[in-house]
């Protein structure tokens, strides 16, 4: 399968292509933000690289969050905006299954609590079976409930990992401790996912942390 990912959810901006010649490109920059000056600019340089054209493409995958509200919306409009044109199918990838993703091919087939630290006393956290398969949905929770959720066999993966480890008061196996998922994750889940019915949409686990001005506002006559 010739497929285009792409993950904009959190610090990293990164792009990957696989089934074009040779190996996967797999492209990524931490950059923190600026996501939308800088994401057209990688796909194009990722598919030159491939040597692809977009009509060549079988699918496209993007990161759908939890994340950052902004580059979540920047990813998920580019991926949307490339599907409209190119009339390739689009599949959403949460960005918890693929930091489990990426833990499972480090460590092997095993049960994964995926943890993401979302400040302001939250984890974002989702539970996922040894083979894969979602144990929980995706969560925004303390601490204290991510590790309620962990089994006797389960490890712990992403930034969320010690805040969990401490609440769980016991030494629980971390494999790593990432927030931006692995790019190579992301094309192993989107040619697994099944056929999109529906165009993807941002999974946002609570409000943003951006609030209008009220002081700001004109009353409304």
């Amino acid at each position: 399968m010739r497929l285009l990912a792409i993950d904009t959810a959190y610090e990293a901006c990164s792009v990957g292509i696989a089934g074009g010649a040779g190996r996967p490109v797999l492209l990524t920059e931490v950059i923190g933000r600026g996501h939308a000056e800088k994401l057209m600019g990688m796909i194009a340089a990722a598919m030159g690289e491939a040597g692809l054209a977009f009509a060549d493409l079988d699918r496209l995958a993007v990161v759908v969050g939890p994340g950052s509200f902004t580059g979540v919306r920047v990813g998920i409009a580019a991926a949307r905006g490339l599907a409209l044109v190119s009339g390739t199918p689009l599949v959403g990838i949460g960005t918890l299954a693929a930091l489990a993703e990426s833990a499972r091919e480090q460590a092997g087939a095993v049960p994964i609590l995926a943890v993401i630290d979302a400040r302001r006393d939250e984890i974002y956290a989702q539970a996922f079976n040894a083979d894969g398969s979602e144990r929980s949905l995706p969560l925004a929770i303390s601490a204290a409930d991510a590790a309620a959720m962990l089994t006797g066999d389960m490890r712990l993966a992403g930034s969320g990992a010690d805040l969990v480890r401490v609440a769980a008061g016991r030494d629980v196996p971390v494999i790593h401790r990432e927030s931006s998922p692995d790019i190579a994750a992301v094309l192993r889940l989107g040619a697994r996912a099944p056929a999109p019915v529906a165009p993807p949409k941002p999974l946002y686990l609570r409000p943003p942390d951006a609030k209008p001005q009220a002081a700001a506002r004109v009353a409304r006559q």
